[in-house]
């Protein structure tokens, strides 16, 4: 009779608990057919909306239109397209009625014309056989978005379905671009001109090959983001006022010296309030298309303006021999070979360094959510923080390791080398730095320039002290000069060849975090830094990381020989690593169930056992 009543009881149990979880099912397909939404936890919000584009689309003043044209039929087109609608309903779910997309799978000639003439291109999609024989498939059609806000209109006229990395930050910078020109907001930036300095329309980015003209800084920000207007400012010794309705002054480096009335201009324009400054910069001042590398140290009268806002910049090279510069390049024998050059401070975001010693600060606008990024040839900064008093901040956002040198003088050499001979004492140098609030004039009134004693409102000064930060180092001293006219089309003529082969892997390694760093500090320059989230989404997923395994620290005395040792100790450490997960996870698992169902059953066998006692 008492085992008829477990039986029921058991059978009770089975039932009710079977029921809770058909109501819980029932219940989650009943919310999910309601509502839609996501919970990301990824560091970069990869796969959800960014708040700064959902606050984008959600304050805008009258509706967007987006016609999402589309091809499918191919399975790598399918996900895309899957992925693209989800997009798009997290755009309309966060612009609450302001934002509004048709997906429209141009298949008739007159969807295909219409694509067409809204200013779209036609593409060809492959995609080979995942059985891995020699069959492919391949679609003609369009993949792109037409963007309409009030009279304006703008196209993305091809999207990538095998690069969906970076789609939201496209997109929500295509409204952005619409809703300026619509609602006539401008953002102008003044580049300072006439000090023969580094000009961001320099073509240096990459080894320059055939005719036709090499990208620069300018012509990519121009293209990919022309709410941005780069205007130049020529000081002319000062004799002018600086536009007041620039947003903010840009300062590269230059290789003739400011007078004390061209900073006073400046200094001017700061106390305006609510302006901002960038100085692209150091004391390392090199000669363009110079392949000996040879610098002179110079921070041509801009340390004194600098100074007087709390960032003493000093008159060196910092050599950062614990960096993790360091490029593959092609032997003469079709072997692989690396470079380094302790120039050029290579800063990682480790965690092993404290808040006050970390060698980038990624919350920073500049450098947001940007895990590495170059900094050629940088001099050091010295903090002065009672210089300009409790209203304003002061505080640095790049720094050097620990094993860096510094070298002073009036010279210095920077030509590659196969060995490099440290030179102490060592220790960690700011290589960038940010002073902003109500600041106090630097130099103040003089020279016949009236200079406020202090801004009424917050500006903002950055310093990044590297004086090719803005440009590729190899090709700015390995590319040939500009010859013009019918030689233009000879190409590269009287370059470096080895430089310019090292250039092409520092443009592939290095320029795409350098070009999205200046597009976030014009963002930073003009207060808008509210889309800094999405411009993080078009840097490549990071690399998988191990906690429980430490980076090679390199110091200042090590040779190739000895970091090549400690690199080859690194990666059998992650090799060995990888292993144990790949045995966990293969014979681990599965022997933890097996215990736990042996252990279930026991507990079981010993009940039954209780009962009949």
């Amino acid at each position: 009779m008492a085992t008829e009543d477990r039986k029921r009881k058991a059978a009770t149990q089975t039932g009710f608990y079977l029921l809770v979880i058909a109501g819980i099912a029932i219940m989650a397909n009943v919310i999910a057919f309601g509502w839609y939404g996501r919970v990301d936890v990824t560091k970069a919000e990869r796969f959800t909306l960014s708040k700064g584009s959902a606050r984008l689309v959600e304050n805008l003043n009258s509706p967007i239109e987006v016609e999402a044209y589309v091809t499918k039929g191919l399975a790598q087109l399918d996900t895309f397209v899957r992925d693209l609608t989800d997009l798009m309903k997290e755009y309309e779910r966060a612009g609450k009625g302001k934002f509004k997309f048709t997906l429209i799978e141009a298949k008739s000639d007159e969807e295909r014309e219409q694509a067409k003439e809204a200013g779209l291109q036609e593409m060809a999609f492959g995609e080979t056989s995942a059985t891995g024989d020699d069959q492919a498939s391949i679609a003609q059609g369009y993949m792109g978005l037409v963007l309409k806000y009030g009279s304006e209109k703008g196209v993305i006229p091809q999207l990538a379905p095998n690069r969906a990395e970076g789609l939201e930050f496209w997109i929500t910078n295509k409204i952005r671009e619409v809703r300026d020109k619509s609602e006539n907001i401008k953002h102008r930036v003044g580049v300072i001109t006439g000090k023969d300095e580094l000009k961001l329309s320099d073509g240096n980015l990459v080894p320059k090959q055939g005719k036709g003209g090499a990208p620069s800084i300018q012509s990519i920000l121009e293209q990919a983001f022309p709410f941005y207007k780069i205007e130049e400012v020529d000081l002319k010794d000062g004799a002018e006022t600086i536009d007041k309705e620039l947003d903010g002054l840009i300062i590269t480096q230059p290789r003739k010296d400011y007078t004390d009335k061209e900073l006073r201009r400046v200094d001017e324009f700061m106390m305006r309030g609510n302006k901002s400054l960038v100085v692209w910069a150091s004391a390392v001042t090199f000669k363009p298309q110079d392949p000996a590398m040879s610098a002179t140290l110079s921070w041509h009268g801009l340390d004194k303006l600098l100074k007087g806002y709390g960032l003493d910049v000093k008159k060196n090279a910092v050599m950062d021999y614990g960096a993790q510069f360091r490029l593959p390049i092609m032997t003469q024998m079709g072997g692989v070979s690396s470079i380094r050059h302790p120039g050029i401070a290579h800063v990682v975001n480790d965690p092993r360094f404290e808040e006050d010693e970390k060698l980038i600060d990624t919350s920073f606008a500049g450098f947001f959510r940007m895990d590495e990024i170059a900094f050629p040839f940088p001099s050091s900064i010295e903090l002065l923080k009672d210089q300009q008093g409790e209203d304003v901040k002061i505080y640095a956002v790049a720094r050097s390791t620990p094993a860096a040198g510094v070298i002073e003088g009036e010279n210095v050499d920077m030509k590659m080398q196969a060995e490099w001979q440290p030179k102490p004492p060592y220790g960690q140098h700011i290589i960038a730095a940010v002073s902003e609030g109500k600041l106090k004039a630097a130099l103040g009134t003089g020279d016949d320039v009236t200079v406020p004693a202090q801004a009424p409102e917050a500006s903002r000064v950055l310093v990044v002290a590297s004086s090719l930060f803005v440009t590729n180092p190899f090709a700015y001293a390995g590319n040939g000069p500009d010859l013009g006219g019918q030689f233009a089309m000879m190409g590269n003529v009287g370059g470096d060849q080895q430089l310019q082969m090292i250039a092409q892997p520092y443009a592939q390694r290095y320029l795409t975090n350098t070009i999205l760093s200046v597009k976030n500090t014009l963002d930073w320059m003009s207060g808008d830094a509210d889309l800094l989230a999405a411009s993080a989404k078009i840097i490549g997923d990071p690399n998988l990381t191990y906690s429980s395994i430490s980076k090679p620290a390199i110091s200042a005395e090590d040779d190739e020989a000895a970091i090549r040792k400690k690199d080859e100790e690194y990666r059998q450490k992650r090799k060995d690593l990888q292993k144990q997960v790949q045995w966990s996870l293969t014979l681990g698992m599965p022997l933890l169930f097996g215990l736990f169902g042996f252990g279930r059953w026991r507990y079981r066998q010993n009940k039954k056992l209780s009962h009949k006692v």
